[in-house]
This record gives structure tokens, C-alpha cells and sequence, in this order.
């Protein structure tokens, strides 16, 4: 039987998944934050975005990939691929002379992020028994909410004391660890088998899904241009689907998503995403620019919903034993509307405390959400698709995550235009472009309520995503879910 074999040192392959985990965790706020300087010295500001979004298209388009890969010839080789990868990007950014050159870099080191969390993902179901998950799950979901306090500081740190090359420099010694770690403690005996790797399909789908991403996050481009990307898209998913149908060894098996349990948790966690990234980007605007609080007490709120999501996954075990996996998954999905319901009765004289308990409630249904519809995918396919079927789930999170922000940045711009046609709504989109724009707009009065209602927009679409997130885990199968229940 292929997996993990006994000779495995769990607890140092944890410590490595959790190296990694930091590494890519730490990449986007700690980037985020040298950016000016980055752009300052290589100039290039025109371009700003794409040092952004040739990471994120790069990574979302080699999920799938790398979860294909990873069930031929096992994870470790391929997560040692994808790591070295990541490092030789962040190798090179630090060397990067103009803004072109880092935008390469940044895709180089996508294209490795790839591998690096549906396949430690994939690793933590190959060695931990499903009532075990919570813990490592947990501690993981730690790092990742860690990240976004030390990120900016570690940032700012960097660039004041050290050249700002220093934030990618940075990743090669964890980096380092983490390899060695997967090299020596993580033992797998992989399946010896022949199979084609469907190349035609691989170039398909990634021209799919970079001409929908770019069309989604360009969408101010000509029309010319956007028609054009949408042509080529189309095309290319048609012929990939296609292609698909008639190879024996697909990158993405049409027949394992139509699993009823698998397009289920895909669905769930795509919603979930449009709804937690839309939380992410729209609460801070209403606490400062309608509540006209300090970005400290903004980033407050949002705390609530990066502790929520860890406690979750630490209890998820405890909701296990007392109410069933079933039950666990749909909880902890209600909880997702739940806590967006509550952004739609904010007003500017509300408290920021009730913003930061709608966080927390969709944090915490996000974290026993993710846990659970991942322990159902899993432990509903045999090791040979684990890494396909989780890279599944991951990829959907990752498209929910870019689709939904830029589709709710559109639904605020259309609302500001809306109520505050003309004069207040120049005045507002150029309010948004100044450093304490912010402020502004919660001290005067007309701009204060016309944002008011443009964001309630954004609000209402965080429900409606939330909603779809819970009528998706609605609809997974109870006889799955009993089963593991009786596994765990």
C-alpha cells in the first residue's frame, strides 16, 4: 500500500510543515510592506500590482499541478521541488535590478508556493488519523494568523536597518530548515507505476486560468484587450475539458469532482473565501472610513477573525465527539452568515466591538469550514488522488480569494458612483488615494454616509457568498460523513 511509511518522524515533519507554512505566510504582508521603498529605488510604479499578481497567478494556477504530481511519484519530491523553487525566486528577487525583473522573480517564486500548502496539507492527512488533524491543523492555522502580525513588523524592521532585499534573503534559511527537515524525518513509499502526465492539459489549463485572472484584476484594460483575454480564456477551458475527457491521467479528473463530497467542499470553500477576503478588505475601510477609528483599532476588528479561525480548529475534536462531523461542518458553516448578518446593521454610530464579533463568528466558522470539508475530502479518496482532491479544495479557496476581492472592489466603486454620483463620488475616490483619505471621509459628514452605503453593498455580497458557503455544506452527504465518524 502507498503512504507514509512508519519509519516517519511525525513531530519533526510538523515542525517542517510549519516552517513552510511561515515562509509563504509571512511572503505577502512582509512584501506588502517594502513595497514603496522596492518601487522607490527600481521605479516602475505603473507596473506596482503585478508584483502582487504574478506571485498569486503563478501559485493558483500550480495547485492543481502539483496535487496531480504529488499522487504519481509522491509528496515528498514534489514539495522538495516546489520549495527549492520558492527559494531560488527569493534568491533572485533579492538580485532584482528593475521592477520587470522582480515581477519574474515574484512568478518564479509562486510557481514554487504551488507545491507548498495543498501538499503539506496532503502530508498532514497521510499521517494523522482524522480526530488528530485538529491539533496540527490548528497549529497551523496559528502561523498563518502570527503572520499577519510579525509580516509588517519583520517588514518594517527590514527595510529601515537592512537593504530591502533582506525580505526575500530572509525566506532561504527557513527555507533551508524545512527542506532538510522533509529530507531526512519524512519517509513515503509512492506507488510504482507508469503514468502519462498530461502536458497538453497542464498548458491548457494554465492559459485558463491566467487569462481569467488577469481579466478579473485588469478589468479597467480596453475593451479590445479584455475581449481578446475573454476569447482566449474561453477557448482554452473549452479545449482543456475536452482534453480532459479523453486522457487516462487528467489533471483534474472531471469524475473526482463530480464526487459528491468533493464538490461539495470545493463549493463551500470557494464561497467561504469570497466571503473571508471580502471581510478582509472591506472592514477596515468601514471602521476608518465610517466609524472614523484609528487603523490600530481597525486592525483590532479584524484580529477577531484570525483568532477566531485557530480556536476553532483546536475545538474542532471536542465538536467531533458531541455533535458529529456533519453537524461540525454545517455549525461551523451557519456561522459564516451569522457573523456577516451582523455587518449589515453597522452604522457610523455603531461600536467597533460589534464589527470585530462578526469577525470572529465568520473566523471561527471558517476554521471548522476548512478542517472539516478537508478531512471529508481526504478521507473520501484512496492516497493515489489525496494530493489531487485536497490541491482541489486549496485551488478553490485560492480563485475564491482573487475573485472575490476584486468583484467586491467593483461592487463598492459602482456603489460610491450610485449614491454619490458626481461631485462626492470624485471626492471620495480621491480621498481613497491619500494617504489619511480615510479620516476624511469619516469627518465629513456627506462623504461619511454616501461610503456608508457603498460598503453596506459590499456587506450584502459578503452574505450572499456566506450563504452559498452554507447551503454548499448543506448538501454534503450524510452517509460520508457517518462513516468517518465512525473512523475517528
Amino acid at each position: 500500500m502507498p503512504g507514509i511509511t512508519t519509519s516517519t518522524n511525525r513531530n519533526l515533519v510538523v515542525a517542517s510543515i510549519l516552517l513552510a507554512t511561515f515562509m509563504i505566510a509571512t511572503e505577502a504582508t512582509i512584501v506588502a510592506t517594502a513595497m514603496p521603498n522596492i518601487v522607490g529605488e527600481l521605479g516602475g510604479f505603473s507596473r506596482y500590482s503585478w508584483v502582487f499578481a504574478a506571485f498569486l497567478f503563478a501559485q493558483c494556477t500550480t495547485m492543481m499541478i502539483y496535487g496531480k504530481l504529488a499522487d504519481i511519484h509522491g509528496r515528498r519530491p514534489i514539495l522538495m521541488i516546489g520549495i527549492a523553487l520558492f527559494l531560488g525566486g527569493s534568491l533572485l528577487c533579492g538580485f532584482a535590478s528593475s521592477l520587470l525583473s522582480l515581477i519574474a522573480f515574484r512568478a518564479l517564486q509562486g510557481i514554487g508556493a504551488g507545491a507548498i500548502q495543498p501538499l503539506t496539507i496532503t502530508i498532514v492527512g497521510d499521517l494523522y488519523k482524522l480526530e488528530e488533524r485538529g491539533r496540527v491543523q490548528g497549529l497551523a492555522a496559528g502561523v498563518w494568523a502570527a503572520s499577519a502580525v510579525i509580516g509588517p513588523l519583520a517588514g518594517a524592521l527590514i527595510v529601515d536597518a537592512l537593504n530591502w532585499a533582506w525580505i526575500f534573503w530572509i525566506n532561504i534559511p527557513i527555507g533551508i530548515l524545512a527542506l532538510a527537515g522533509f529530507g531526512i524525518f519524512l519517509r513515503e513509499n509512492p506507488p510504482r507505476r507508469y503514468s502519462h502526465i498530461d502536458y497538453t492539459g497542464m498548458l491548457l489549463f494554465i492559459v485558463a486560468m491566467v487569462t481569467l485572472l488577469v481579466i478579473v484584476t485588469e478589468f479597467d484594460a480596453g475593451r479590445p484587450i479584455l475581449a481578446c483575454l475573454a476569447l482566449t480564456c474561453v477557448v482554452s477551458g473549452a479545449l482543456f475539458v475536452r482534453a480532459e475527457q479523453r486522457t487516462a491521467e487528467p489533471v483534474i479528473s472531471l469524475a473526482l469532482w463530480g464526487k459528491r463530497p468533493i464538490a461539495t467542499s470545493i463549493a463551500a470553500n470557494f464561497f467561504a473565501s469570497v466571503a473571508l477576503i471580502g471581510i478582509t478588505t472591506v472592514l477596515p475601510l468601514y471602521v476608518q472610513g465610517v466609524l472614523g477609528r484609528s487603523p490600530m483599532v481597525s486592525g483590532t476588528a479584524l484580529a477577531a477573525l484570525i483568532v477566531g479561525w485557530p480556536l476553532s480548529t483546536f475545538l474542532a475534536r471536542r465538536f467531533y465527539k458531541s455533535v458529529g462531523i456533519r453537524n461540525t461542518l454545517q455549525g461551523g458553516s451557519l456561522m459564516l452568515p451569522a457573523g456577516a448578518l451582523i455587518l449589515l446593521f453597522l452604522n457610523p454610530a455603531t461600536h467597533p466591538a460589534v464589527a470585530a464579533t462578526g469577525a470572529f463568528l465568520m473566523g471561527f466558522g471558517m476554521g471548522l469550514l476548512s478542517l472539516t470539508s478537508i478531512a471529508v475530502v481526504q478521507d473520501s479518496v484512496e492516497w493515489s488522488l489525496r494530493g489531487t482532491a485536497t490541491a482541489s479544495v486549496m485551488f478553490a479557496r485560492t480563485l475564491g480569494n482573487t475573485l472575490g476581492a476584486t468583484v467586491l472592489g467593483s461592487i463598492i466603486n459602482i456603489g460610491i458612483d450610485r449614491y454619490g454620483s458626481g461631485r462626492l463620488s470624485a471626492l471620495i475616490h480621491a480621498s481613497l488615494s491619500e494617504t489619511n483619505g480615510l479620516s476624511t471621509l469619516a469627518s465629513v459628514r456627506e462623504l461619511q454616509l454616501v461610503f456608508d452605503k457603498s460598503l453596506h453593498w459590499a456587506f450584502a455580497g459578503i452574505v450572499v457568498a456566506a450563504t452559498c458557503a452554507f447551503i454548499a455544506a448543506l448538501l454534503m452527504p450524510a452517509g460520508r460523513c457517518s462513516a468517518l465518524q465512525g473512523e475517528s
